[in-house]
């Protein structure tokens, strides 16, 4: 037994583990013998690469971890990862830019998979103005931290509890989904702000019946946001399958008048 055999063998056992299958349950769906992946996670048999990028696919592994599973295993990497600013990825942030400036007058941020901001359009600008501590906005400026962080937007959002926890929330679904130890120790860093607790969401009016808004004080208006999650679709790039743009959209009229005013006067 090989020690890259065995380290494989644990990887895949925890993410199978983390999607709640038993080995009957993705032996069947990778259409490979129980028997046998019973003897890949022990060791005692060594994966292929085809096997490991099926039962990666099978698991919906993330990219970057694909790849460590394939270290693990013996073999090279399969998913390059390139910055954002790589000539060979002019095409994605073209496109990255073009929803960008196309979603103004509305603020719209594309960021990265610890949720650091790696750009946004001119309309983001005046709701960072304000911000207590400057230190929240030095690059690379975590848009989580900066929501919740009381020297940050936190002082500036009305409905901070829901808020609060609709981000939490968010946080622990992806490090169910990824096992990521740095999202991890963000979790733990943002449950220490204060904001108040709610389990249950509090309704207030129709808009909050279909979706979670956010309520932000902006000078003396308060708008109110509905946003959207668009990530590329079949990514092969580590950078790309972690690149997310959140649109914030007007969840009334008097948001979507307020931004236009926003928007004219800083231009």
């Amino acid at each position: 037994m090989n020690q890259h055999s065995h380290n494989f063998g644990d990887l895949l056992r925890t993410w199978r583990t983390r999607r709640r299958m038993s080995q009957l349950d993705l032996a069947s769906e990778a259409e490979v013998s129980q028997r046998h992946l019973s003897f890949v996670e022990s060791g005692r048999a060594a994966p292929s690469r085809d096997m490991v990028l099926k039962l990666s696919e099978h698991l919906d592994v993330p990219l970057r971890e694909r790849n460590q599973l394939l270290l693990a295993a013996g073999f090279a990497p399969s998913y390059g990862e390139r910055p954002l600013g790589d000539p060979s990825l002019d095409a994605a942030r073209k496109a990255v830019d073009l929803v960008l400036t196309g979603h103004e007058p509305n603020p719209a941020i594309a960021v990265d998979r610890h949720w650091n901001m790696v750009a946004a359009n001119a309309s983001i600008a005046p709701f960072l103005e304000g911000v207590a501590d400057l230190k929240l906005l030095e690059p690379p400026v975590n848009v989580l931290r900066l929501s919740l962080h009381p020297k940050g937007l936190a002082p500036r959002i009305i409905n901070l509890a829901e808020w609060r926890a609709h981000l939490l929330e968010r946080i622990s679904r992806l490090i169910e989904a990824t096992g990521d130890p740095v999202l991890e120790a963000l979790e733990t860093e943002l449950a220490t702000y204060p904001g108040g607790v709610t389990k249950t969401r509090i309704v207030h009016d129709e808009t909050s019946r279909i979706v979670h808004p956010l309520r932000i004080r902006a000078g003396d208006t308060v708008l109110s946001f509905i946003s959207t999650i668009t990530v590329f679709g079949t990514p092969l790039d580590v950078t790309l399958s972690e690149l997310a743009i959140e649109s914030f959209f007007p969840a009334d009229e008097a948001t979507r008048q307020a931004l236009l005013q926003l928007n004219s006067a800083s231009a």
